[in-house]
């Protein structure tokens, strides 16, 4: 979520489900969104091996899945993370060896920058 989308989308309220950079307001616009199919939204911050996700999936206008959270210092299995039980709501399949993260592609960058083409900010 970069800082100008943010401020696109959020309605000025504060915003709940305990994520880091959920705009206010935004979570009525993902469960909008999931009458055509199911939406998640996602955080994962870590450095060094150790920090934080969360996830939550909706579905048919309500929340289906979530939030769910796994904080600072919990090892948790890949497989059951927040991020991957969400792509995983979400049709994700795993191969030999991976995650639902992996499977999907979100590995190839390591931050939000790096998905952005240059020249488009």
């Amino acid at each position: 979520m970069t800082d100008e989308v943010f401020d696109a989308v959020t309605d000025g309220s504060t915003a709940g489900l305990g994520f880091w950079r959920l705009p206010g307001g935004f979570e009525r616009l993902l469960a909008q969104w999931s009458a055509a199919g199911p939406v998640a939204y996602a955080e994962a911050e870590y450095f060094g091996g150790v920090g934080e996700q969360r996830a939550a999936v909706w579905v048919d206008g309500t929340l289906a899945l979530g939030p769910l959270d796994a904080p600072t210092r919990r090892w948790f299995s890949r497989a059951v993370s927040p991020v991957s039980q969400a792509l995983r709501r979400l049709g994700a399949r795993r191969g030999l060896g991976e995650d639902e993260f992996e499977a999907v592609g979100l590995d190839r960058h390591r931050n939000n920058d790096d998905w952005i083409p240059s020249g488009t900010s």
